[in-house]
């Protein structure tokens, strides 16, 4: 793994977990949870503005296949990974740990190494972290206008809406054909298994959010 990857990751573990803190301290009343979503919300939006602008050839968002991973994809791969790894560690810190965000992050940090490692795929891999982070926003969105106290409010509501609504579309529709690209290329094992796994991780929690709304009706 080349040297500036490795200072960025670094450089950003430390720098979500300041603002985790700052974010504590500028919302001392406020839960955990509540503040480490402000956190995941920053990253999702740099996330995703870091993945639009890597794009090379937007007639081919996700081309060349399986060419060697530019420096600006390795960057978004390594912020990407530099937030997962500071995630993980402060999910475990909380109250109510989540065994099923916990083998998300897993498969996540160990995919995005894989393809650090390899410097392959990085088209594939960015957006792969473009269609998982597009609906982030308006996930965390949810649950810190509960906590404002917007649960049962048509603000709330439309959050709820958005979500489902790039969350398919993203993960249930683009999500399978980059997957199909990955399967079928000549890639590393390693890549292709972490590949098929975020895969059906986005569909055990599609199937989670169908399950939760026909609860609710």
């Amino acid at each position: 793994m080349e040297d500036y990857v490795i200072r960025t990751i670094v450089v950003g573990v430390v720098s979500w977990t300041s603002a985790f803190v700052l974010v504590r301290r500028i919302f001392p009343k406020r839960s955990f949870d509540f503040c480490n979503r402000v956190v995941s919300t920053l990253h999702a939006t740099l996330a995703v503005t870091l993945a639009w602008l890597s794009v090379e050839d937007w007639k081919c968002p996700i081309c060349p296949v399986g060419s060697k991973s530019s420096p600006k994809q390795m960057q978004v791969l390594a912020v990407s990974l530099s937030y997962l790894i500071y995630d993980l560690a402060c999910c475990q810190l909380d109250e109510r740990v989540n065994l099923d965000n916990t083998v998300h992050h897993l498969v996540s940090i160990v995919g995005i190494g894989a393809g650090l490692s390899y410097q392959k795929c990085g088209s594939e891999m960015v957006a792969t972290i473009w269609i998982t982070e597009i609906s982030s926003p308006f996930l965390h969105l949810r649950e810190l206008l509960k906590e404002l106290g917007y649960r049962d409010t048509f603000l709330n509501l439309a959050a709820d809406i958005l979500f489902a609504a790039i969350f398919t579309f993203a993960r249930m529709v683009v999500g399978p054909c980059i997957t199909y690209v990955t399967l079928s290329a000549n890639y590393p094992l390693l890549i292709k298994a972490m590949g098929l796994g975020l895969q059906l991780v986005s569909a055990f929690w599609f199937f989670k959010i169908v399950r939760m709304r026909n609860t609710n009706t």
